[in-house]
This record gives C-alpha cells, structure tokens and sequence, in this order.
C-alpha cells in the first residue's frame, strides 16, 4: 500500500458553532491530518438538533484561514445552487489568498432541497446544467491572466467583460468533484477535476466508478494519473471493543452497521479496510467524517495507530 492521506471532514449543519470547528481543525493540524473540510449545508439532517444553527463553509474557512498555518482547507462540497458563479469564484480565491495557497474546491449541484426552501433559495429542477456552467465559469475566470477579460454566454448564467478578478494564490486551485452519476458526472470530472472523490461506498462500488472517470479521461485526451482518487467514509475508532462502542452509541450508530459501510473498529481493522480501497479502487485519500466534533482523543487514536501505519 503506497501512501494515503487521511483528511478529517465535519458536518456542521449537525450542530457546531464556529469555535468548535476551529478547535477541531487546529487539532487536526497539529495532528498531522492532511486537511480539514467541511460540508456546505444550511439545514440539520436527522434527529440532530442542528444548534447553534448553519454556518456558512467560505465564512468558515476564511476564518480558520488566518488561524491555521499548513493544514489545507476545502469543502465536500460547495453547492452550486447557494452562490452566483461570478460571487463565488471572487469568495474562494479570497479565501485562498488568506490561506497562503492552502483552499481546495468540492464543488456539486446541490440536492437537499429542504434547506433551501427553509431559507428561501431557489432549487431548480434542472440543477445540473447550472452545475457545468458554473464550474466552466468559476475556473475560467481564475485561469484568465491579469490584465484581460472573462466573458460567458451560457443558458443560466451570462458575464461580460469581467476583469475576472482577484485571482487565487494558488496557479491552479485544485477542484474535487465526485458523486455516482455513471455518464455527465465522470465526464465533468474528466474536464475540471484534479481530485475525483466517491462518498460513503464500497470498494468495489468506488472502483467500478473511478473506472467510469478514467475511461472519459482517456477519451478527452488527459492522463489519468493526473487526477487524485479519493473515498469519503463515516469513521468510528477505538483502542477497544468498549471505545468502539462508545463512539458509536455517541453518534447515534450501530457498530455493526459502521463496520460495514465504514472505517469502524479497533486501529487494525481500520489500516485492514483502509487498505482494501487502496487495493481495489486506488484510492490514494480518505476523507474521515467525523460526527462527534467534541472527541478530540479519537483524532489523536487515529493519528497515532492507523495514519502512522499509511506511508
């Protein structure tokens, strides 16, 4: 098994303020971890209470730009239905900029339509070709040099002349798409990403679709080792049966059931699993979730007995 990064990745919308997440990202940090994400919803899901309430993933990140130093920082993912392409490219190379060059771009179409109802943002019916233009915009306007101009013309969105400014710190800002669409989706990824990423699925179901992503790149021309394959996967660690339990009671899961759909158990069983996606897929990063953001000793198990053991 060659080396695999292992990011720590939060749901906020589950209930955590901003300071919460600042704790957990500067542990992570100091821990070694690769980066932090977060994902980018307005609304709780499930049985959570959801408090203090939403906080918006670019605020975030922008504040932990200024208090973190070498841990990057990124969301799974951006909804392209939250923010106007033109506003959005001008946010993230800002935040990228404070960052010294550290922000990654999990972009998607956007699917929880409960949250935007509750906060009085359109949901189309047609999302996807938003989607593609918003990705041709958002890394157009990044890539024109300094001194011209971005113009597009699409069917949703039209700019004109924009100075297509300011510009990411970064030369290119890398650009994570993912998801389980057999046809547009690995096609887009052929196009724009650096990163393909496949949450909360199987090995075998993960390398079925980088396979898809592969294949379309090859038929555009591009080398497939240049994009990143990554897996997001719900994690549960523990020393012992009884943590592992523990870990799981407290984010309102079965142990069983995490050790089938995700990186659960004892540090063994998890290097074990970890390296099964690496094996069958090529995956080559991992995005933990982490659901109890006030356990801090499980990132420190994790960084100690399983991403010491990955290269």
């Amino acid at each position: 098994m060659g080396r695999i990064d292992l990011r720590i990745f939060t749901e906020p919308q589950q209930g955590a303020s901003y300071d919460t997440l600042r704790t957990v990202a500067k542990a992570a940090e100091d821990l070694g971890y690769d980066a932090f994400f977060r994902s980018d919803h307005y609304l709780k899901m499930g049985d959570a209470d959801g408090l203090p309430g939403p906080s918006d993933a670019w605020i975030t990140l922008a504040g932990l730009a200024r208090e973190t130093r070498r841990i990057r920082l990124g969301t799974l993912v951006t909804s392209a239905t939250f923010r106007h392409p033109g506003v959005l490219a001008i946010e993230v190379a800002q935040v990228d900029a404070m960052s010294g060059g550290r922000v990654e771009f999990g972009f998607g179409a956007g699917w929880f339509e409960a949250e935007h109802t509750a906060y009085g943002i359109p949901f189309p019916a047609e999302r996807f070709p938003r989607f593609e233009e918003q990705l041709a915009i958002v890394t157009g306007l990044w890539s024109t040099p300094v001194g011209e101009t971005f113009s597009f013309a699409g069917e949703h969105y039209t700019l004109t002349d924009s100075p297509a400014l300011p510009k990411p710190a970064q030369p290119r800002v890398p650009v994570i798409i993912g998801g389980m669409g057999a046809k547009r989706t690995p096609r887009l990824a052929a196009r724009y990403a650096t990163e393909f990423n496949v949450p909360f699925q199987s090995a075998e179901a993960s390398a079925a679709q980088f396979d898809r992503v592969r294949k379309a790149a090859k038929d555009a021309g591009r080398d497939p080792l240049d994009i990143t394959f990554s897996n997001a996967l719900v994690a549960c660690v523990g020393a012992s049966d009884a943590e592992v339990a523990r870990r799981a009671a407290a984010i309102g899961r079965e142990v069983d059931e995490l050790k089938a759909n995700g990186l659960a158990g004892s540090p063994d069983e998890v290097v074990e699993k970890i390296g099964r996606y690496a094996e069958i897929a090529g995956t080559s990063r991992i995005y933990l979730q982490i659901l109890d953001l006030s356990d801090l000793d499980h990132l420190e198990l994790i960084a100690t007995r399983v991403m010491s053991r990955l290269g």
